[in-house]
């Protein structure tokens, strides 16, 4: 039976095309792409526009890329397109670069060999990650916000029933189906009151306040299985879940699965895939961290994502045997963590219960003139932060992207800001005009697709838009997230995880800036989610970056064929 990968190979190159007409078509795109892009303006450029690069050096590189893929796509079989070995079993759940055997076999330790290493982990194969026996295509939104299929997950019903009491509360198992509830696992019963508590403290009236108050986009941290996320995006706020890779029962595995943003990270030793001055927010309920460990280096990278007056909000037991993840103790705050936080410029809001939050400072003047400031300032902030080591400096004081929460213009960008980030503001409308245009032609081709009575349970009727089949999207090269404010303005009901290539133009400081979700990530190496956790992919511009960085054309189609659900779709 033909494969999945070559069924969408299929759809558009007919049955076994020869080997020269793949050659040609491939060698056709890849010129068409190069002519774009010495037309083309600044926009999609890494590189200065005064530079003018060596045409036929880049004629003659783009070439021997040509011929290197057609080879390696003529190694995959003599005959055409041949059909691949799916994996083995123990690789449904399978993500790249994380392996825990090979990290400490490389002398890794403390915490370390749970880290994300792709030179270590060099075990990628030529083969088709399969679901597990029982996988369903997932419910369409809302209803999977709620319910999710039970096999669709590494979350088996012996591990369910072994779990503890909260988890129970947490989920419903019923038949091949789990049902969340809103508690979470958190020491408040009720998520809607658990926001409203953290609204409260921070001196609203309401969660319903938080996007006035200049809070739109937040990082949630070890955030069980997403039940607070979901609320705050019913209060049209960008959270992203983001824990630790974990080999069973995922935390962001749940969460993508009910259509919630999600990415694996995690505090050890390295930063994460975040630009600097990224969230407004900051969350984190029981997340296991040891906050004032290691000199409050994690911290200080909470810091370094956090905006200008944005908040960290931590809720963990005061009351426990051992020594928790903040250090508290039974009615206080410990001394190292209360006398931390003055060091680098963070104010104490409020406790209530077991809940504490801080905020950054938003005058960037307190870093200079503060005599409790013990922490030096970054000094070389031009390396992207992209799994950099952390570090023990204070960063972007000077940027001219340090505007408080509280003062930044919401809805589109305007020229203003657009000069913040040396953007061209007639090349940032024409893009976001250009996919205006584009959504509507993709919206109108997918529609046949994406509206379906698939899947349903006997008796159900057939779902309406916007309750449709796509959900999680991602853009592999953003550019300035064009796509994304396209999406927002047609009121679609999906979210993006905008992706800027490493070594292409730097603009995730722009995409963040406008609100929505983004990380840097190198396409030559794998992307830190689990198999099947996207419905969209898309990807403008993609190979032509490919061709410059010298990355393997095939080892990302397998890559983008391992985090795409079946039956869905790639443009």
């Amino acid at each position: 039976m033909r494969n999945a990968w070559s069924n969408k190979l299929h759809l558009f190159l007919g049955a076994r095309p020869p080997l020269n007409w793949l050659f040609l078509c491939l060698v056709s795109v890849l010129v068409v792409i190069a002519l774009l892009g010495s037309s083309s303006s600044s926009v999609y450029d890494s590189l200065n526009a005064s530079v003018r690069p060596d045409i036929y050096t880049n004629y003659r590189r783009l070439k021997e890329k040509v011929v290197s893929d057609y080879l390696e796509l003529r190694s995959l079989g003599a005959n055409g397109i041949r059909d691949f070995d799916l994996c083995g079993k123990k690789r449904e759940n399978y993500v790249p670069c994380y392996n825990v055997s090979a990290n400490l076999l490389a002398g890794f330790k403390n915490g370390e060999e749970f880290d994300r290493h792709c030179e270590v982990s060099r075990d990628q194969q030529h083969c088709l990650v399969r679901p597990p026996k029982n996988y369903k295509t997932p419910m369409t939104w809302p209803i999977r916000r709620d319910v999710i299929w039970s096999g669709n997950v590494k979350l088996s019903k012996d591990q369910f029933l072994s779990s503890g009491s909260m988890t129970k509360r947490l989920m419903l198992l019923e038949e091949n189906q789990i049902s969340f509830h809103s508690d979470d696992g958190m020491i408040i019963d009720d998520v809607k009151d658990y926001s409203q508590q953290i609204a409260e403290m921070i001196g609203l009236g309401s969660d319903t306040e938080f996007l006035q108050a200049g809070v739109r986009t937040v990082l949630d941290i070890g955030c069980g299985f997403g039940s607070f996320g979901a609320h705050l995006l019913s209060l049209n706020l960008m959270p992203v879940c983001m824990a630790s890779y974990e080999s069973t029962g995922s935390q962001v595995q749940v969460a993508l699965e009910r259509g919630l943003p999600a990415i694996i990270g995690n505090f050890i030793s390295r930063q994460l895939p975040f630009p600097s001055l990224s969230y407004d927010m900051v969350h984190c309920a029981q997340c296991g961290i040891i906050w004032d460990d290691k000199d409050g280096i994690f911290l200080i990278e909470v810091d370094r994502v956090l905006k200008p007056g944005g908040y960290f909000v931590l809720t963990s037991p005061r009351s426990r045997k051992e020594r928790n993840s903040m250090g508290l103790k039974k009615g206080s705050m410990s001394i190292p963590f209360e006398e931390f936080t003055p060091k680098i410029c963070w104010n104490f809001v409020a406790q209530q219960e077991d809940t504490f939050i801080w905020q950054k400072a938003a005058d960037a003047q307190c870093h200079i003139s503060s005599k409790q400031n013990t922490v030096p300032l970054c000094e070389n902030e031009d390396v992207p932060s992209y799994y950099q080591p952390l570090v023990h400096c204070i960063s972007r004081t000077t940027s001219k992207r340090w505007i408080p929460i509280h003062s930044r213009s919401s809805g589109s960008f305007r020229s203003a800001e657009l000069e913040v980030h040396g953007v061209d503001p007639e090349e940032f409308f024409e893009e976001l005009d250009f996919w205006r245009s584009a959504l509507r032609n993709y919206w109108s081709l997918l529609s046949p697709l994406i509206f379906s009575d698939h899947p349903k349970r006997p008796g159900d009727e057939d779902p309406l838009p916007p309750y449709n089949m796509i959900r999680n999207v991602m853009d592999l090269n953003a550019q300035y997230g064009g796509l994304n404010a396209a999406f927002v303005e047609a009121r679609k009901s999906v979210w993006l995880m905008n992706v800027v290539p490493l070594g292409a133009r730097n603009t995730l400081p722009v995409i963040v800036d406008r609100g929505f979700l983004g990380v840097l990530h190198d396409w030559c190496k794998p992307f830190p989610t689990y198999p099947r956790t996207y419905d969209m992919l898309h990807a403008k511009g993609l190979l032509s970056h490919l061709a410059s960085e010298g990355c393997s054309m095939i080892n990302l189609l397998f890559e983008m064929d391992r985090i795409l659900r079946p039956e869905v779709i790639l443009h």
